[in-house]
């Protein structure tokens, strides 16, 4: 019997498009002699499917329709039932239409590489491919992984952070530490969500104004940073556990504007978007040395102390009047998952997915040893119970 892999992907997520593509690149890559691959895509709406139709993005120009070639399905939120069920009912006969083996992830944004979806991974107990709860949810939140790099002395440039209901409620005093702390230009962005959607370069009080405003149309959180004026854009992809990982070559996005656009990195110099591979990059990045090997190492620190797993992108912000480098962002499903990286590393994309299984069986083997619960049950001792109240 072949290994089953459930590869999930679109999802409740303004990714959702890129999430298909970076999928069906991945579902494609797989090495079917070796494993057998079941397609599970969720809709804009939260529903799930699977069927053959799923494989080619070209069917999703007209998603009604491509569904109504699809079964709608669901799993258990059950440990240790890792069976895909029919949601319509059958008379007769069992209601599972396959059973996975291990799921691989491809769900970009919220909703997916937040945590959310990892949790119904980890609760079910299915080996997964990718970050943890913690580690997926630490990574999309610029604020809080900003928080932990800092803090692990890892560069990251100067910022601020609040909420939509201080923004409206604090406005005038936030606008004062904005500039007196930071003073313009500064870059405001939603706090979870990728693909550079919802941000923008502020370089006055009415710019910030109208860039928060459309920020928090996306989240509860914003943050406004200090904008790298001579800005030199590198990204690397990290591959492994926290233990053991290794750093791709780097690659130099090529931007249009001041600010690498969702368009740059999805439509460029295509008709039809085909991941970001398509992009205008330089590969590899044309540094240094010295800072090649810097920036590598910053890379695997940050997927390190994020405490990641699988295959993440680390992206850096390189001064060019100074040479100084921080980190910007992680991306812990990225986009292609970064295959084009790992092909100009060595490591061919079917090899990539192979060692992406690996890491998920080799993850829930390891926390098959953990302990985490108790053989005692304490209602059978008899005593410390008191009218339903636990003693201490």
């Amino acid at each position: 019997m072949k290994t089953n892999i459930g590869v999930f992907f679109g999802g409740r997520s303004t990714e959702h498009e890129i999430s298909v593509i970076s999928a069906s690149q991945a579902m494609h890559a797989i090495n079917r002699e070796k494993y057998d691959v079941t397609p599970i895509y969720i809709t804009k709406q939260g529903k799930w499917y699977t069927g053959d139709a799923l494989f080619e993005v070209k069917n999703y120009r007209n998603v009604p329709e491509l569904l109504k070639q699809c079964e709608a399905v669901y799993m258990e939120p059950c440990f240790d039932d890792y069976n895909l069920y029919k949601c319509k009912k059958a008379v007769f006969g069992s209601n599972v239409l396959t059973h996975l083996d291990v799921v691989i992830p491809v769900l970009h944004g919220s909703n997916g590489e937040d945590g959310i979806f990892e949790g119904v991974l980890e609760t079910i107990g299915i080996p997964y491919a990718g970050c943890n709860t913690v580690s997926s949810a630490n990574g999309m939140d610029k604020i809080t992984m900003k928080m932990i790099l800092k803090s692990c002395d890892i560069p990251v440039v100067d910022y601020l952070w609040f909420t939509d209901k201080q923004w409206f409620a604090e406005k005038d005093a936030l606008i004062e530490k904005v500039e007196k702390q930071l003073g313009y230009p500064v870059i405001v962005k939603p706090a979870n969500l990728g693909s550079s959607v919802g941000i923008g370069r502020a370089t006055n009080r009415e710019e910030l104004m109208e860039k928060v405003d459309g920020a928090e149309i996306y989240s509860t959180r914003i943050i406004v940073e200090d904008m790298v004026e001579e800005l030199q854009e590198i990204n690397c992809s990290v591959l492994g556990d926290t233990d053991e990982h290794q750093s791709s070559v780097l690659e130099e996005p090529i931007k249009s504007g001041e600010i690498l656009s969702y368009q740059d990195k999805y439509m460029g110099g295509t008709k039809g978007a085909k991941g970001m591979q398509v992009s205008q990059k330089r590969i590899p990045a044309d540094l240094p040395e010295a800072e090649t090997k810097r920036i590598q190492f910053l890379a695997g620190e940050t997927f390190r102390v994020l405490s990641c797993h699988g295959v993440s992108r680390i992206d850096f912000m390189i001064d060019r009047k100074t040479r100084d480098i921080y980190v910007n962002e992680i991306n812990t499903i990225p986009g292609s998952l970064s295959f084009y990286l790992w092909e100009a590393t060595g490591i061919k994309f079917d090899e990539l997915m192979d060692k992406l299984v690996q890491l998920a069986l080799k993850r829930k083997r390891e926390m098959g040893m953990k302990t985490v619960s108790y053989d005692q049950n304490i209602f059978s001792l008899g005593k410390g119970l008191k009218g339903g109240k636990m003693q201490k």
